[in-house]
């Protein structure tokens, strides 16, 4: 009875230490910078175009993002090869497992926070020479069966921390696959407008090599003719020859692109026969969501990781803090031997014990090792507030990206109206007789050049339409873990005590250790 009522109460300790206090700094979650925008000066509406994609961009603020940005595009092209990517690509299933890895590492370190019980059977065949006695010898079987208890009592929360530290690891992990889903997602996106746009230059191009090559011809006809000289000769070939040497680059770029898309997919190139997305079907976003200054925080998972970093850090300060202190270990056994299975547990041999360690001299190495510890949530403090920096910088250059596409597409749609009304009136003066046909193809070269130039400008705002919402921090794919009351960005860990401290290395330590 006394030995039942032992080990109940030592099942009942882990539930008393964790009602105990744990030494070294409790984290909390930086504040977001006090600001309420991203720029200098406010931010208008964009330039309008006229055209596909000219419509001026208006910026909500503090409207969140949707978690499925992309389809703010209005293509069902898109949206299949987005999904088609987090389906496929072995980029998520690597971050997937990764996750599901430093889970099963926290859980495994949780289970450190209750009593070790293991038990042992054991079965021999003995021969004793029996002299001692004065007999014969002696052939008999010994049964053994032990259990086993060991607990290390976590008094200041040593095992708490050290499950806080590895808690905030899957934490980094969860948020890292948050930004392999939304880089993905941008990377599919910009990719695929690339495609789309490479290809309507490609056609165009070759449209323009088309009409060079006639116009060679024709000029030869009138040099054999006598009516052009050797040199409006040479000047249709350089034309010709410049014309084609853009085409083998464009067409590159186009199969580059289209096996970057691939991949992203999760297909061989060989697999991909191209995104079949329409540039001039897109629908570019008039309404722009731009979120508050702290949901920006909050929501980007490249800041949540290095908040991550950050907590794990803090955490370790606390299990440096405890390697100071006194641990406390119990160890229990209950066990018995016979020589017949039968038999054991009849007698009941048993036996517990406390062991109590402390550090006395380590020669300044566990001091040395919580200083490491100060240091290094020092080096990811700092770690953060550029990430938070790096993100506010990404926000702000993409505004400014979209405000500079809009003045070039503008520009380039002009460029793209004149062009067109200038062979508009050519072709006119070639069915009245009033221009030849090299003239009249020369506007249509112009003519081309100038669509290739605001096809490149369309899609250059496309782009950068998608990464405003990837520097937003896009939608929370999986939705992040809950958080405590957020604390001043410039704070630092409070003490154990409840104090807080200039400097987590101010809490007192044996000097010995």
């Amino acid at each position: 009875m006394k030995t039942a009522g032992l080990l109940r109460l030592i099942a009942a300790l882990p539930a008393a230490v964790l009602c105990a206090c744990a030494v070294g700094p409790d984290f909390k979650t930086p504040a977001a910078p006090a600001t309420d925008r991203y720029t200098a000066s406010p931010l208008p509406p964009t330039a309008a175009a006229p055209g596909p994609g000219g419509n001026a961009q208006r910026f909500e603020a503090g409207k969140a993002v949707p978690t499925r940005w992309w389809t703010l595009f209005g293509s069902d092209a898109l949206d299949r090869l987005v999904d088609e990517a987090f389906a496929g690509s072995p980029t998520v299933s690597a971050a997937q497992a990764t996750l599901r890895e430093s889970q099963e590492e926290a859980a495994a370190n949780g289970a450190r926070i209750y009593p070790q019980l293991d038990g042992s059977l054991s079965a021999e065949r003995q021969k004793q020479t029996g002299v001692q006695y004065g007999g014969m010898p002696n052939i008999y079987n010994l049964y053994g069966a032990t259990i086993s208890l060991s607990y290390g009592i976590d008094v200041f929360g040593e095992l708490r921390r050290v499950n806080e530290a590895q808690q905030a690891a899957v934490d980094y992990q969860r948020f890292e696959l948050q930004a392999t889903y939304q880089t993905l997602a941008a990377n599919v996106v910009t990719a695929a407008f690339a495609e789309a746009s490479l290809r309507d230059q490609v056609g165009a191009e070759t449209a323009v090599v088309r009409d060079l090559h006639e116009q060679l011809d024709i000029v030869q006809r009138q040099f054999a003719l006598g009516g052009a000289s050797w040199r409006d000769v040479l000047d249709a070939r350089a034309a010709l020859a410049t014309g084609e040497a853009a085409l083998p680059d464009l067409k590159k770029q186009l199969e580059q692109t289209r096996d970057r898309l691939a991949i992203y997919l999760g297909k061989l190139p060989a697999d991909f026969g191209g995104s079949g997305l329409d540039l001039a079907a897109l629908k570019l976003p008039a309404d722009l969501p731009l979120g508050l200054p702290s949901d920006v925080v909050r929501q980007r998972p490249d800041v949540r990781a290095a908040e991550a970093n950050l907590h794990q850090a803090s955490a370790n300060i606390g299990i440096a803090t405890d390697n100071l202190l006194p641990q406390l270990t119990i160890n229990g056994s209950f066990g018995d031997q016979a020589s017949k299975p039968g038999d054991l547990f009849t007698s009941g041999i048993w036996g517990i014990g406390a062991n109590l360690a402390q550090p006395i001299f380590h020669g300044g190495e566990l001091r040395a090792k919580r200083r490491e510890a100060v240091d290094a949530y020092d080096a990811a403090a700092a770690q953060y507030r550029s990430a938070v920096l790096h993100a506010f910088g990404e926000v702000a250059d993409a505004l400014r990206e979209l405000e500079s596409d809009a003045d070039a597409l503008a520009a380039q749609s002009r460029a793209a109206e004149t062009s067109a009304e200038a062979l508009h009136i050519a072709e006119q003066q070639y069915r009245i007789g009033a221009i030849d046909l090299p003239q009249l193809l020369d506007e249509r070269r112009l003519a081309a050049q100038a669509r290739i130039a605001r096809l490149q400008a369309l899609a250059s705002r496309y782009a950068d339409t998608a990464a405003l919402f990837q520097a937003l921090g896009g939608g929370a794919l999986e939705p992040p873990r809950e958080t405590v009351p957020a604390a001043p960005l410039s704070a630092h860990p409070s003490e154990p005590g409840g104090a807080t401290a200039a400097h987590p290395a101010s809490a007192s330590n044996p000097e010995s250790s």
